[in-house]
């Protein structure tokens, strides 16, 4: 039995599954929206709000994994663990915890969410664009079957948009359609910087994973518009109903509260990515980076140096809990 824990800059997750008759069987999953990554964009630190936050969730994770008889378990810290200037505290302070975790490089978070994703995807002949959304980066990734023709890891998420361009609890409608047109700008800027590359590698279908995603293909079918999939269109039809009931903290069909604060920021990343690399239309993907960690834990037991094509530096795993 293996455990998966994914340190993002939004949420925290753990995933725990075993290998069942050739496929992975999840026996338990936990998530916790931490927000490790407030304000690091204007700080360069996690603050110390998020840290504690963060510990407490890692007590929690701690505490679920000693009542199952793991064999291995991976921590990997992502996008917050690589900016910040006293990661290492954190990560000094999950070992007194009894987790041990592991910073990973962008390419590297890419190449497990590629990896996770696909375990729920048919062969396909086609080349297919997967992204990631994250808190403070988004992984973008065009492959084939198991080989990846692009990876990147680019600078633009939704905590980190929510603090660069929207003010906290405003109301004012003109301000949020100026806030959301400036940020969704900014993060088309960002995709253009790799276009040249998305387009010589080419794709055929779209697949986008993460919370942000899951909560903008949610509020589409809660309306009417697409099930398990976003298409731009219905976004830019929703926008205004959006803003709305943001600015005046009314009910939207399909949003969580608790997801309402990264709303704007996770569309304006989402419509910019799509306008930059003309998608019309992305599918939701239920699976990703705590899904390719598993994938690639139970089929190679030591190192991610192994993984063919990979160019990956050795990451840590560890046994014997």
């Amino acid at each position: 039995m293996h455990a998966c824990i994914d340190l993002g800059s939004n949420s925290f997750h753990i995933l725990i599954g075993r290998w069942v008759d050739g496929r992975i069987e999840i026996v338990e999953r936990s998530s916790d929206s931490v927000q490790l990554g407030e304000d690091v964009r204007n700080t360069g630190s996690i603050s110390p709000a998020a840290f504690k936050r963060g510990l407490s969730c890692l007590q929690h994770f701690k505490t679920l994994m000693d009542q199952y008889p793991l064999e291995q378990y991976w921590a990997l810290g992502t996008n917050t663990f690589r900016v910040t200037d006293n990661a290492q505290d954190f990560i000094l302070a999950a070992r007194d915890i009894g987790i041990e975790i592991s910073p990973i490089s962008g390419v590297q978070e890419a190449v497990l969410i590629y990896a996770g994703v696909i375990t729920s995807l048919p062969v396909l002949e086609n080349h297919s664009l997967v992204i990631d959304i994250g808190g403070g980066s988004t992984e973008i990734i065009i492959g084939h079957k198991h080989s990846r023709l692009l990876t990147e890891s680019m600078a633009v998420g939704s905590i980190a948009w929510r603090d660069k361009f929207f003010s906290p609890k405003t109301a004012d409608l003109l301000l949020l359609n100026k806030q959301l047109d400036a940020a969704t700008a900014a993060s088309k800027s960002v995709f253009d910087s790799i276009n040249i590359g998305v387009r010589k590698a080419g794709w055929d279908e779209a697949y986008a994973s993460s919370g942000t995603v899951k909560m903008l293909a949610t509020i589409c079918k809660a309306h009417g518009l697409g099930k398990g999939e976003i298409e731009l269109a219905s976004l830019l039809t929703l926008r205004p109903q959006i803003i709305t009931a943001i600015a005046g903290g009314g009910d939207l069909p399909g949003l969580k509260e608790r997801r309402r604060e990264l709303l704007l920021p996770g569309l304006a990343v989402l419509v910019g990515l799509m306008q930059s690399y003309a998608v019309d239309r992305i599918n939701f993907s239920a699976t990703a980076l705590r899904e390719g960690m598993l994938d690639f834990m139970v089929k190679n037991k030591k190192t991610l140096a192994v993984m063919e094509n990979s160019q990956l530096p050795e990451v840590s795993l560890t046994d014997n809990l």
